[in-house]
């Protein structure tokens, strides 16, 4: 008799639990930076960005910074077996495509050994590299370049206006 009490017990619990579940998963509220809707909600997506109108290579904003990929790479082939930015931006190529070769720091592994080839580390140009669009910032953005920054201090430390 103590196993069915336990029994009813338990599916009365999962089933609880599992209403307040769907009741909390449904509850009327944005999630993100996604406008309304649920979780549960399947809205339609915003319009992709197109690609930007300015050509030309964009200004880095700090040191180390990746650039920015002015050009579109939709249906660009990067795998395991083959790199297609590799066929402007390699060193046998990056002069003949007037393309930038890319950095020599592609070129090492991560105990900054010298490769021969881009380093497989460095191989998947889009974990840095993103296409310049024309999209619109999702949310405020009060970036600063270095420069802004240390011409920013620099006028502090005379006693300047900041």
């Amino acid at each position: 008799m103590k196993w069915l009490t336990a029994l009813c017990l338990s599916t009365a619990l999962a089933w609880a639990g599992i209403t307040l579940a769907e009741e909390h998963y449904r509850a009327p509220a944005p999630d993100g930076l996604r406008q309304g809707g649920t979780v549960a909600d399947t809205l339609p997506a915003p319009p992709m960005a197109g690609e930007s109108r300015e050509s030309g290579r964009e200004v880095l904003n700090y040191p180390e910074q990746p650039p920015v990929v002015p050009h579109s790479i939709r249906d660009y082939q990067v795998d395991l077996r083959h790199n297609q930015c590799l066929t402007c931006h390699s060193r046998e190529n990056a002069v003949r495509a007037g393309a930038p070769m890319v950095s020599v720091t592609h070129f090492m592994d991560r105990h900054k050994q010298v490769l021969a080839a881009v380093s497989p580390d460095r191989y998947f140009c889009t974990q840095c590299h993103v296409p310049q669009t024309d999209a619109t910032p999702l949310v405020e953005n009060r970036f600063q370049t270095v420069d802004q920054v240390l011409g920013e201090m620099l006028r502090e430390s005379q006693g300047g206006e900041p």
